[in-house]
C-alpha cells in the first residue's frame, strides 16, 4: 500500500529484502501494512498511553529499559509466543523505542527460525536510528547488543505524534544521534540544526519531519552500501566506541553517553585526522545547544577495559571513526595501545 497523507517514504533495499521507512505515518494506519495474524511486542509505557490503538491485536508487554534486552527477558517472551500458538504464519510488530524494537526484531528473527516483522517506532532515538537498518540485538553481561542478527523489518512507522508525550531526557537521547549524522555525513544538516534549533527543540512539525527524514536518508544510503558493517557502516559508530564504554561504566543514558563519546572522538580527531579546532568547538557548542553533556572525565583504564570487549574489536585493534571536518568522516584501525596513548595525552 502507498503511504497516506503527508508521509515521506525512504526505502532500504538490500539483497534479501526491502524495508519501508514511513516518516509521518500514523499508528492508526498500522493495519494497512500488516497481512495475516499479528502480535505486538509493546513497551509498557506506550501501552498505558496508547492502549486504544492496540485493542484489536494480541500483545506481549515489554518492561521499559535495557534490562529487558537480556536472555532471561527473551525466555519469557518465547514462552508467551508458544502459549498463544504463534506460528510462522504470524507477523510480529515491535512497538516502542529502541529496546522494544531490538527485542521484537531479535525474537522475530529467531523464533521458529524467523517470522515476518515490522516496527512502530515511538521515540526520537528510535525513529532516526535504533529501529532503522536491520540490526537486532540484546545485551549480555552488561555489554550492549553483543548478541544479535542482521535482518530488516518490512516497515518502520515513524509517527511523530508520539514524540509529544516523550520525556525531555528521551528527546535529548535522540538529538545526540541526529547530531552524529550531521557530523559524519552532512554539513548542511549540521548548519540547519545550528540555525533552527529552537523550532527543532519545540518539535515544530515541518522542522522535526525534515530532520528525521534526512537522518533516515543518510542511514539508508550507508546501510544499502554496507548492510553487514564490513566497513562503511562503521561510520555510524561515531562516538559509540567510547560512548558504549561510558554507558556501561556509569549507567547514564545511551544518547548522553554517545554525546560524551563524540566529544572524545572530536579530540582524537584533532590529534589523528587533522580536524580543525574551530570545527571541534562548533560541534561541542551544538551538543550543548541540545542539552547534551560534553564533560569527558572518566578513567582511561576503565574505558579501555570496556573497549577491549567491544564487538567491533579485532584482536588488539578496533575500528575508530574520526572526523576530518564537519560532515566528513573516516575510519581508522587503531591499536588499543595507540588509542590509550592518545586518550592519555588529550584527557
Amino acid at each position: 500500500m502507498s503511504p497516506t497523507g503527508n508521509v515521506s517514504e525512504v526505502l532500504i533495499k538490500t539483497k534479501a529484502s526491502t524495508s519501508r521507512i514511513l516518516i509521518g505515518e500514523s499508528i492508526e494506519n498500522l493495519g494497512n501494512y500488516v497481512s495475516g495474524r499479528a502480535i505486538l511486542l509493546v513497551d509498557k509505557n506506550v501501552q498505558k498511553l496508547y492502549k486504544d490503538f492496540f485493542k484489536n491485536y494480541d500483545r506481549i508487554l515489554i518492561e521499559p529499559g535495557e534490562n529487558s534486552k537480556s536472555l532471561d527477558g527473551l525466555k519469557n517472551i518465547y514462552g508467551q509466543l508458544l502459549e498463544k500458538g504463534v506460528d510462522r504464519s504470524w507477523f510480529i510488530i515491535g512497538v516502542g523505542g529502541g529496546v522494544a524494537t531490538d527485542i521484537a526484531g531479535f525474537v522475530a528473527s529467531t523464533y521458529m527460525r524467523g517470522l515476518r516483522f515490522g516496527f512502530v517506532s515511538t521515540t526520537l532515538l528510535g525513529q532516526v536510528d535504533a529501529s532503522i537498518g536491520g540490526k537486532n540485538g540484546i545485551n549480555f553481561e552488561g555489554y550492549k547488543n553483543i548478541i544479535g542478527v542482521f535482518r530488516q523489518p518490512e516497515f518502520v512507522i515513524c509517527d511523530t505524534e508520539f514524540l509529544k508525550t516523550l520525556p525531555g531526557k528521551e528527546l535529548v537521547n535522540g538529538f545526540s544521534e541526529i547530531i552524529k549524522y550531521s557530523l559524519i555525513a552532512d554539513l548542511e544538516l549540521f548548519d540547519y540544526l545550528d540555525s533552527s534549533y529552537e523550532s527543532i527543540l519545540a518539535l515544530e512539525p515541518s522542522s522535526i519531519h525534515q530532520v528525521i527524514k534526512r537522518c533516515v536518508e543518510i542511514k539508508a544510503d550507508i546501510v544499502m552500501r554496507d548492510e553487514k558493517e564490513s566497513f562503511e557502516r562503521r561510520k555510524l559508530n561515531f562516538g559509540h566506541t567510547i560512548g558504549h564504554a561510558i554507558e556501561k561504566l556509569s549507567g547514564i543514558s545511551h544518547g548522553m553517553a554517545v554525546s560524551i563519546g563524540m566529544v572524545a572522538a572530536l579530540r582524537i580527531s584533532r590529534a589523528v585526522s587533522g580536524l580543525k579546532k574551530e570545527d571541534e568547538e562548533r560541534a561541542v557548542s551544538l551538543l550543548r545547544k541540545y542539552g547534551l553533556p560534553t564533560d569527558f572525565s572518566y578513567g582511561i583504564d576503565e574505558i579501555m577495559g570496556a573497549i577491549r570487549k567491544d564487538k567491533k574489536k579485532e584482536v588488539d585493534s578496533i575500528y575508530f571513526v574520526l572526523l576530518e571536518e564537519v560532515g566528513k568522516s573516516v575510519i581508522r584501525k587503531m591499536k588499543f595501545g595507540d588509542l590509550k596513548k592518545v586518550l592519555d595525552d588529550l584527557c
